[in-house]
Protein backbone atom coordinates (compact mmCIF):
# COMPACT_ATOMS: atom_id res chain seq x y z
CA UNK A 1 0.00 0.00 0.00
CA UNK A 2 1.37 3.41 -0.97
CA UNK A 3 1.13 5.72 2.03
CA UNK A 4 3.43 8.75 2.32
CA UNK A 5 1.31 11.66 3.56
CA UNK A 6 -1.95 10.02 2.52
CA UNK A 7 -4.77 10.88 4.97
CA UNK A 8 -5.64 8.11 7.39
CA UNK A 9 -9.15 7.60 5.97
CA UNK A 10 -7.74 7.04 2.48
CA UNK A 11 -5.18 4.55 3.82
CA UNK A 12 -7.90 2.54 5.55
CA UNK A 13 -10.12 2.58 2.47
CA UNK A 14 -7.28 1.46 0.20
CA UNK A 15 -6.32 -1.50 2.37
CA UNK A 16 -9.64 -2.42 3.98
CA UNK A 17 -10.29 -5.47 1.78
CA UNK A 18 -7.00 -7.05 2.89
CA UNK A 19 -7.67 -6.70 6.62
CA UNK A 20 -8.77 -9.55 8.87
CA UNK A 21 -12.21 -9.31 10.53
CA UNK A 22 -10.60 -8.19 13.80
CA UNK A 23 -8.47 -5.62 12.02
CA UNK A 24 -11.55 -4.30 10.22
CA UNK A 25 -13.22 -3.78 13.59
CA UNK A 26 -10.17 -1.85 14.70
CA UNK A 27 -10.15 0.18 11.48
CA UNK A 28 -13.86 0.97 11.92
CA UNK A 29 -13.11 2.28 15.40
CA UNK A 30 -10.42 4.57 13.99
CA UNK A 31 -12.88 5.94 11.42
CA UNK A 32 -15.58 6.41 14.05
CA UNK A 33 -13.21 8.58 16.10
CA UNK A 34 -11.33 10.26 13.26
CA UNK A 35 -11.96 13.80 14.52
CA UNK A 36 -10.49 13.21 17.99
CA UNK A 37 -8.36 10.14 17.39
CA UNK A 38 -5.19 11.66 18.82
CA UNK A 39 -6.77 12.20 22.22
CA UNK A 40 -6.93 8.44 22.86
CA UNK A 41 -4.26 5.96 23.89
CA UNK A 42 -3.69 2.80 21.86
CA UNK A 43 -5.14 0.64 24.65
CA UNK A 44 -8.28 2.80 24.75
CA UNK A 45 -8.76 2.48 21.01
CA UNK A 46 -8.38 -1.29 21.27
CA UNK A 47 -11.02 -1.38 24.01
CA UNK A 48 -13.39 0.77 21.94
CA UNK A 49 -12.99 -1.63 19.02
CA UNK A 50 -13.28 -4.74 21.19
CA UNK A 51 -9.95 -6.10 19.93
CA UNK A 52 -6.61 -6.82 21.49
CA UNK A 53 -3.81 -4.26 21.66
CA UNK A 54 -1.77 -6.61 19.44
CA UNK A 55 -4.48 -6.43 16.75
CA UNK A 56 -4.46 -2.66 16.93
CA UNK A 57 -0.67 -2.61 16.63
CA UNK A 58 -0.81 -4.85 13.54
CA UNK A 59 -3.34 -2.48 11.99
CA UNK A 60 -1.08 0.53 12.58
CA UNK A 61 1.76 -1.25 10.78
CA UNK A 62 -0.47 -2.31 7.87
CA UNK A 63 -1.56 1.32 7.49
CA UNK A 64 2.06 2.40 7.19
CA UNK A 65 2.78 3.58 10.75
CA UNK A 66 5.55 2.16 12.91
CA UNK A 67 3.31 2.40 15.98
CA UNK A 68 0.58 4.53 17.52
CA UNK A 69 2.97 7.42 18.05
CA UNK A 70 3.68 7.35 14.32
CA UNK A 71 -0.04 7.71 13.71
CA UNK A 72 -0.22 10.63 16.17
CA UNK A 73 2.65 12.34 14.39
CA UNK A 74 0.84 11.89 11.08
CA UNK A 75 -2.26 13.49 12.65
CA UNK A 76 -0.15 16.43 13.84
CA UNK A 77 1.06 16.98 10.28
CA UNK A 78 -2.50 16.85 9.00
CA UNK A 79 -3.62 19.28 11.72
CA UNK A 80 -0.79 21.60 10.69
CA UNK A 81 -2.30 21.69 7.19
CA UNK A 82 -5.60 22.87 8.66
CA UNK A 83 -7.57 19.63 8.85
CA UNK A 84 -10.06 19.60 11.76
CA UNK A 85 -8.35 16.87 13.77
CA UNK A 86 -7.91 16.86 17.54
CA UNK A 87 -4.44 15.55 18.34
CA UNK A 88 -4.62 16.41 22.04
CA UNK A 89 -7.55 16.85 24.44
CA UNK A 90 -9.55 19.99 23.72
CA UNK A 91 -8.29 22.96 25.78
CA UNK A 92 -10.36 24.23 28.70
CA UNK A 93 -12.02 27.61 28.64
CA UNK A 94 -9.16 29.35 30.44
CA UNK A 95 -6.54 27.84 28.14
CA UNK A 96 -8.56 28.74 25.06
CA UNK A 97 -9.02 32.33 26.24
CA UNK A 98 -5.29 32.66 26.89
CA UNK A 99 -4.49 31.40 23.39
CA UNK A 100 -6.99 33.78 21.79
CA UNK A 101 -5.44 36.68 23.69
CA UNK A 102 -1.99 35.62 22.46
CA UNK A 103 -3.27 35.54 18.87
CA UNK A 104 -4.73 39.03 19.22
CA UNK A 105 -1.60 40.40 20.85
CA UNK A 106 0.51 38.96 18.05
CA UNK A 107 -1.53 40.45 15.20
CA UNK A 108 -1.91 43.83 16.92
CA UNK A 109 1.85 44.01 17.47
CA UNK A 110 2.28 44.03 13.68
CA UNK A 111 -0.20 46.87 13.09
CA UNK A 112 0.70 50.54 13.20
CA UNK A 113 -1.22 53.75 12.53
CA UNK A 114 0.79 54.65 9.45
CA UNK A 115 0.00 51.38 7.70
CA UNK A 116 -3.63 51.39 8.81
CA UNK A 117 -4.09 54.97 7.59
CA UNK A 118 -2.56 54.00 4.24
CA UNK A 119 -4.88 51.01 3.85
CA UNK A 120 -7.93 52.92 5.06
CA UNK A 121 -7.21 55.79 2.68
CA UNK A 122 -6.96 53.38 -0.23
CA UNK A 123 -10.18 51.58 0.74
CA UNK A 124 -11.97 54.91 1.13
CA UNK A 125 -10.92 56.43 -2.19
CA UNK A 126 -10.63 53.42 -4.52
CA UNK A 127 -12.92 53.35 -7.53
CA UNK A 128 -13.95 49.79 -6.68
CA UNK A 129 -13.17 47.62 -3.66
CA UNK A 130 -13.39 43.88 -4.23
CA UNK A 131 -13.23 41.54 -1.25
CA UNK A 132 -12.27 37.95 -2.06
CA UNK A 133 -13.12 35.24 0.44
CA UNK A 134 -13.56 31.55 -0.31
CA UNK A 135 -14.11 28.45 1.80
CA UNK A 136 -13.54 29.24 5.51
CA UNK A 137 -12.45 32.78 4.68
CA UNK A 138 -15.90 33.71 3.40
CA UNK A 139 -17.10 34.72 6.89
CA UNK A 140 -14.62 37.54 7.63
CA UNK A 141 -14.63 38.58 3.94
CA UNK A 142 -18.42 38.94 4.00
CA UNK A 143 -18.23 40.92 7.22
CA UNK A 144 -15.69 43.32 5.73
CA UNK A 145 -17.80 43.86 2.64
CA UNK A 146 -20.92 44.36 4.78
CA UNK A 147 -19.12 46.98 6.91
CA UNK A 148 -17.59 48.87 3.99
CA UNK A 149 -20.81 49.03 1.97
CA UNK A 150 -22.35 50.91 4.91
CA UNK A 151 -19.96 53.83 4.38
CA UNK A 152 -19.14 53.76 0.64
CA UNK A 153 -20.49 52.38 -2.60
CA UNK A 154 -18.97 49.97 -5.12
CA UNK A 155 -17.81 47.31 -2.68
CA UNK A 156 -18.11 43.81 -4.13
CA UNK A 157 -17.73 40.29 -2.73
CA UNK A 158 -16.01 37.88 -5.09
CA UNK A 159 -16.76 35.46 -6.47
CA UNK A 160 -20.40 36.50 -6.72
CA UNK A 161 -23.20 33.91 -6.87
CA UNK A 162 -22.84 31.87 -10.05
CA UNK A 163 -19.64 33.69 -10.96
CA UNK A 164 -15.97 32.73 -11.18
CA UNK A 165 -13.14 34.90 -9.88
CA UNK A 166 -12.18 35.77 -13.46
CA UNK A 167 -15.63 37.27 -14.00
CA UNK A 168 -15.23 39.58 -11.01
CA UNK A 169 -11.53 40.46 -11.20
CA UNK A 170 -10.95 41.19 -14.89
CA UNK A 171 -10.99 44.92 -15.70
CA UNK A 172 -9.59 46.11 -12.38
CA UNK A 173 -6.58 48.40 -12.34
CA UNK A 174 -4.53 50.89 -10.30
CA UNK A 175 -7.63 52.81 -9.20
CA UNK A 176 -9.03 49.72 -7.46
CA UNK A 177 -8.23 47.73 -4.34
CA UNK A 178 -8.70 44.00 -3.85
CA UNK A 179 -8.75 42.61 -0.32
CA UNK A 180 -7.91 38.91 -0.30
CA UNK A 181 -8.91 37.08 2.88
CA UNK A 182 -7.42 33.60 2.83
CA UNK A 183 -7.14 31.38 5.90
CA UNK A 184 -6.02 27.76 5.52
CA UNK A 185 -7.08 25.48 4.00
CA UNK A 186 -6.78 27.84 1.09
CA UNK A 187 -8.86 27.77 -2.05
CA UNK A 188 -6.99 26.78 -5.20
CA UNK A 189 -4.57 29.17 -6.96
CA UNK A 190 -4.44 32.05 -4.45
CA UNK A 191 -0.82 32.94 -5.42
CA UNK A 192 -1.71 32.92 -9.14
CA UNK A 193 -4.70 35.19 -8.48
CA UNK A 194 -2.58 37.65 -6.51
CA UNK A 195 0.12 37.62 -9.20
CA UNK A 196 -2.45 38.37 -11.92
CA UNK A 197 -3.93 41.26 -9.94
CA UNK A 198 -0.52 42.80 -9.29
CA UNK A 199 0.36 42.46 -12.98
CA UNK A 200 -2.74 44.56 -13.74
CA UNK A 201 -1.55 47.23 -11.31
CA UNK A 202 -4.25 46.47 -8.75
CA UNK A 203 -3.41 47.28 -5.14
CA UNK A 204 -3.79 44.14 -3.03
CA UNK A 205 -4.31 43.78 0.71
CA UNK A 206 -3.67 40.17 1.78
CA UNK A 207 -5.18 39.16 5.09
CA UNK A 208 -3.96 35.61 5.73
CA UNK A 209 -2.33 33.16 8.10
CA UNK A 210 1.39 32.35 8.10
CA UNK A 211 1.09 29.72 5.37
CA UNK A 212 0.89 32.53 2.79
CA UNK A 213 3.77 34.51 4.28
CA UNK A 214 5.79 33.95 1.10
CA UNK A 215 3.47 36.44 -0.61
CA UNK A 216 4.04 39.18 1.99
CA UNK A 217 6.73 41.02 0.05
CA UNK A 218 4.79 40.87 -3.22
CA UNK A 219 1.46 42.39 -2.18
CA UNK A 220 0.80 46.05 -1.46
CA UNK A 221 -0.18 45.40 2.16
CA UNK A 222 0.19 42.25 4.25
CA UNK A 223 -1.51 41.49 7.58
CA UNK A 224 -0.70 38.13 9.11
CA UNK A 225 -3.42 36.70 11.32
CA UNK A 226 -2.45 33.98 13.84
CA UNK A 227 -4.97 31.14 13.96
CA UNK A 228 -3.25 28.91 16.54
CA UNK A 229 -5.41 26.75 18.76
CA UNK A 230 -4.98 23.42 20.51
CA UNK A 231 -8.46 22.38 19.39
CA UNK A 232 -9.50 20.69 16.18
CA UNK A 233 -10.44 23.92 14.41
CA UNK A 234 -8.42 27.04 13.64
CA UNK A 235 -9.29 30.25 15.46
CA UNK A 236 -10.85 33.08 13.44
CA UNK A 237 -10.71 35.63 16.27
CA UNK A 238 -7.71 37.53 14.88
CA UNK A 239 -9.01 37.83 11.28
CA UNK A 240 -12.42 39.03 12.48
CA UNK A 241 -10.83 41.56 14.83
CA UNK A 242 -8.65 42.93 12.03
CA UNK A 243 -11.76 43.31 9.86
CA UNK A 244 -13.32 45.44 12.61
CA UNK A 245 -10.17 47.58 12.91
CA UNK A 246 -10.01 48.21 9.16
CA UNK A 247 -13.73 48.99 8.97
CA UNK A 248 -13.55 51.51 11.80
CA UNK A 249 -10.52 53.20 10.28
CA UNK A 250 -12.23 53.57 6.89
CA UNK A 251 -15.30 55.02 8.64
CA UNK A 252 -13.07 57.59 10.33
CA UNK A 253 -11.30 58.83 7.21
CA UNK A 254 -14.15 58.71 4.71
CA UNK A 255 -15.98 61.97 4.12
CA UNK A 256 -19.69 61.44 3.83
CA UNK A 257 -19.73 58.15 5.72
CA UNK A 258 -22.26 59.40 8.26
CA UNK A 259 -24.59 60.62 5.52
CA UNK A 260 -24.52 57.24 3.77
CA UNK A 261 -25.22 55.44 7.05
CA UNK A 262 -28.26 57.66 7.63
CA UNK A 263 -29.50 57.15 4.07
CA UNK A 264 -29.20 53.37 4.36
CA UNK A 265 -30.99 53.42 7.71
CA UNK A 266 -33.82 55.43 6.17
CA UNK A 267 -34.09 52.90 3.36
CA UNK A 268 -34.18 50.07 5.93
CA UNK A 269 -37.19 51.77 7.49
CA UNK A 270 -38.87 52.31 4.14
CA UNK A 271 -38.45 48.69 3.09
CA UNK A 272 -39.00 47.36 6.65
CA UNK A 273 -35.97 45.08 6.31
CA UNK A 274 -34.70 45.47 9.88
CA UNK A 275 -36.51 44.29 13.01
CA UNK A 276 -36.19 47.17 15.48
CA UNK A 277 -38.14 45.34 18.20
Amino acid sequence: MKTGSTPLEARITAGYRDLSPQERRAADALLDHLGDLGTYRATELAALAGVSKATMSRLFRKLGYEDFEGLREHLRVQRGRGLPIAVDPSPGLRERLEQEVKNLEKVYSTLDDTMLDDVAGALATARDVVVVGRRGSLGPATQLRRNLIQVRGRVHLAPGPGQSLADDLVGLGPEDVVVVVSIRRHAFKVPAMVEALLADGVRVLLLADSSLRHLASAVTWWIECPITTEGAFDSMVAPVSVVAVLSDRVHEVLDGAAGRVEAIDARYALLREIDEG
